[in-house]
């Protein structure tokens, strides 16, 4: 069974809701829904200065943050996914190698 976009958009607003009380910057956060025949993936936008808190030590919070996003998507009957986008002039993954 395929999900609704109404349904997406339900798992979307889940996103924002986890998310944006994270953010220093939460004005700044951008969740876009693609669909294909895979499933759905929302991609996540932050402020440079949130990709820290985003991924989260060692990557934790982001593995939370995509776990409790799969979850919400298996309601739905959709297969879900998140992926972060670096920000423009974020030197975070950089950084980390």
């Amino acid at each position: 069974m395929r999900s609704t976009m109404n349904e997406l958009m339900d798992v979307s607003s889940y996103l924002q809701l986890i998310v944006g009380p994270l953010l220093r910057h939460p004005d700044d956060l951008k969740v876009v829904v693609t669909q294909d025949p895979m499933g759905v993936l929302l991609t996540v936008d932050v402020n440079k200065e949130d990709m820290g808190i985003i991924v989260g030590k060692g990557g934790e919070t982001a593995k939370a943050v995509r776990h409790l996003v799969r979850i919400a998507g298996i309601v739905h009957n959709a297969r879900v996914s998140v992926k972060i986008n670096e920000p423009v002039g974020s030197t975070f993954y950089k950084d980390k190698h």
